[in-house]
């Protein structure tokens, strides 16, 4: 069915990146995914042609685009399986907290390379032992003199190896009651000393991603580099969630569509009993409702894009979107691999990897029980 949220430059900029990607991205999955991490020509690549500023300011280097830029994007680098290459992460989650928040100084010091990715950028949250729960990080950022002193531990870091600058939740008043008002965010600079880089971690799937753990020790971090002011951090990052779970249900329903586009290739090339598997009612009746549900999901996140770009707060909404598009998307991963049978079980097959893939969609971002919790709340089931 034809979209009609996408203007003609927007569809020009998916013309141009898919082009783009089937040269520069496509060839270069397969590496990532076995050496478990992207690699920095591509992120200049990337910013040469300007896809990581296509929606920040003019003035450091942007496009001054709408945030459907960013989604296109987003949608083809999920089509051609590019989970490493994190640009949600790096454009629509972690660049909007400087430009919305950074003073004067930070943004011409860090957007300009962000934008060219020179710096590619990451988001420091989760704890060992806290992850929904941010009100009760324990990562600690005392003050001292003109810096702040930085310890504590952070795990599952997108662009924990490669990025070169972190905004780091932390704790600068560990006694602020309540606890949320001590949190504050800080932009720390990878080769500052006392930052330490931990282990690469093994996951079920995303391989080329390279999640790691981060820790901080004695770190000692200018403090003009405090990102909004001091005991607004909580604040701030609830302000930027609708757009980093909008990002994720833009992102499940593009590899919904391209889990099923290759589904629905299989099972007219493969036979049993003398006929396509296509030609079975099961399979066809399955496959059928599968195509249903991404039409109907992905009405409702263009509904999303739509209001998300005019402005309108949908936090209920966004929070909807994430859980239902995340959850179809284990459920139509799971149903393409069984029309796949044994082939849909070898790492040959493109279909095994979307299903392991698709298992953590429900979980990052916040939980989709989180998100149901959000959902009652503003129901006033609280």
């Amino acid at each position: 069915m034809q979209r009609e949220i996408f203007s003609e430059e927007h569809d020009l900029l998916r013309e141009q990146f898919r082009r783009f990607a089937q040269k520069e991205i496509e060839p270069k999955v397969a590496e990532w995914n076995a050496n478990r991490t992207s690699d920095r020509e591509s992120w200049r690549r990337m910013g040469e042609e300007g896809f990581l500023g296509a929606c920040a300011p003019e003035e450091y280097g942007g496009a001054g685009g709408d945030f459907l830029y960013d989604a296109v994007i987003m949608e083809e680098l999920a089509w051609f399986r590019a989970h490493a290459l994190m640009m949600s992460l790096h454009s629509s989650i972690c660049m909007p907290y400087i430009i919305h928040y950074g003073n004067q100084q930070q943004k011409q010091k860090y957007l300009p390379g962000t934008i060219t990715g020179e710096i590619p950028l990451g988001i420091a949250m989760t704890e060992p032992g806290t992850g929904s729960d941010l009100a009760n990080i324990q990562t600690s950022a005392l003050r001292d003199g003109d810096h702040y002193v930085l310890n504590g531990s952070k795990t599952f870091i997108s662009n924990g190896q490669i990025g070169d600058l972190f905004i780091v939740v932390a704790k600068t008043d560990p006694q602020a009651v309540p606890p949320h008002n001590g949190i504050s965010l800080l932009l720390v600079e990878a080769d500052t000393p006392g930052f330490v880089r931990g282990r690469k971690l093994e996951k079920l799937g995303l391989p080329g991603q390279d999640t790691s753990e981060l820790f901080f020790q004695d770190c000692r971090v200018p403090a003009e580099n405090l990102l909004g002011e001091e005991g607004q951090g909580f604040k701030l990052l609830m302000q930027q969630l609708q757009q980093e779970r909008l990002c994720i249900a833009v992102s499940s329903m593009a590899s919904c569509r391209r889990a099923l586009h290759d589904t629905l290739e299989y099972v007219k090339q493969r036979h049993a009993f003398g006929r396509p598997i296509a030609a079975f009612q099961n399979t066809q009746f399955k496959l059928a409702e599968l195509a249903s549900e991404v039409e109907i999901g992905q009405a409702f996140v263009d509904k999303l894009l739509v209001a998300h770009v005019r402005g309108d707060e949908i936090v209920s909404e966004v929070s909807m979107g994430k859980w239902w598009t995340t959850d179809l998307q284990k459920r139509l991963t799971g149903e393409c691999l069984q029309l796949h049978g044994g082939y849909g079980y070898m790492s040959e097959y493109p279909i095994s990897g979307d299903y392991a893939d698709a298992a953590v969609q429900s979980i990052y971002a916040g939980s989709n029980e989180i998100m149901k919790v959000i959902i009652a709340r503003r129901l006033g089931l609280e």
